[in-house]
């Protein structure tokens, strides 16, 4: 059970940045589109909104699982640091404490997605002890 978990850890994670990213860019047409419904049923804008910090929870378990399995240290802090980044830029935007562009969202989401693929495919562990085993003997 842990060895799958361990295995498809940077996928959820980029499966995540990838859904986070289509959530972003499609609100402003589902709420444009959907205005009647909005203004109606008041939960709907509630329960889609409410997407953002599942994405954010989805996103650090993947980050934290992915960090525990990866040889490189620096993609492990990267990983970390960009995940805070985009953290920030959302619960920005729904607190509304500061003015960030849109852009700063996807670059940490892009970010964060593209690090999870540098992580799949050249920082794997093979086996449980190749994290400690190869800083040991690196440091």
């Amino acid at each position: 059970m842990m060895k799958t978990i361990k295995i498809y850890t940077d996928q959820l994670g980029v499966l995540s940045g990838v859904l986070c990213m289509l959530h972003c860019a499609f609100t402003p047409f589902l709420f444009l589109s959907q205005v009647q419904l909005i203004s109606t049923y008041s939960e709907f804008a509630f329960l889609w909104n409410s997407l953002n910090i599942l994405f954010l929870i989805l996103s650090f378990l993947a980050v934290y699982l992915s960090s525990k399995n990866s040889s490189n240290k620096y993609v492990k802090i990267m990983m970390f640091l960009f995940w805070g980044l985009l953290t920030f830029t959302i619960l920005n935007e729904v607190f509304e404490l500061y003015h960030i562009q849109e852009f700063y969202t996807y670059l940490f989401a892009t970010t964060l997605c593209t690090l999870h693929i540098y992580n799949l495919k050249y920082c794997r562990c093979v086996d449980d002890d190749c994290c400690v085993h190869s800083i040991k003997k690196n440091s």
